[in-house]
């Protein structure tokens, strides 16, 4: 069977950089591809785009209602149920949204916040709308203590060897696991 032979002219074959070439180049590209991952100002096609969470209200459907006219079922079915209510007046309805931006480290950045306020009187007719920002925001500091909880504070040795002489020295039966068994009558 004669073997097909092709003219090497046909298919040249590429120079192969030798590694002591191609380490640099590749260590190179390495950087670059790292010192971009490390910037704030990626290209748009490197980056998440923004996220709507929440429920935020369109101001335009927000001006169709009325306070002293419109009532709760105007409001639902206008801008949808609350976000949440308020915690110890049911009659305050909170529509709270913001747009957010992840970032590096898996946290987000908040690019606009809006709470709208809904008030209704004890008929459930509105009575007021108030509008939120992120201007009239209150921080809130963390309190760094921790509640005792009830219990043992074992050492790590106490947790090793603490069923050290909890077990019967008494042989076990091979079929004492099994359904029907001597030791085990048949539960079911």
């Amino acid at each position: 069977m004669a073997a097909c032979r092709v003219p090497e002219e046909e298919f040249p074959v590429l120079p192969k950089l030798p590694a002591r070439r191609l380490a640099p180049r590749l260590l190179a590209v390495m950087l670059a591809v790292s010192a971009l991952a490390g910037c704030s100002a990626l290209p748009g096609f490197m980056t998440f785009p923004p996220q709507v969470r929440g429920n935020r209200v369109d101001d335009e459907m927000l001006s169709q209602l009325v306070p002293g006219t419109s009532t709760r079922a105007d409001v639902t079915a206008l801008i949808g149920s609350p976000t949440a209510r308020a915690t110890f007046d049911d009659n305050t309805w909170l529509y709270i949204g913001e747009v957010t931006k992840p970032v590096i480290g898996a946290t987000n950045a908040v690019l606009d916040q809006k709470v709208v306020v809904l008030t209704f009187d004890a008929q459930g007719v509105l009575r007021g709308i108030d509008h939120k920002s992120q201007q009239d925001s209150v921080p809130v500091s963390v309190v760094a203590r921790s509640t005792p909880a009830p219990g043992n504070d074992t050492s790590f040795l106490q947790q090793l060897l603490g069923n050290v002489g909890k077990f019967s020295p008494v042989a076990t039966d091979s079929n004492s696991g099994r359904q029907g068994g001597r030791t085990n009558p048949g539960n079911f």
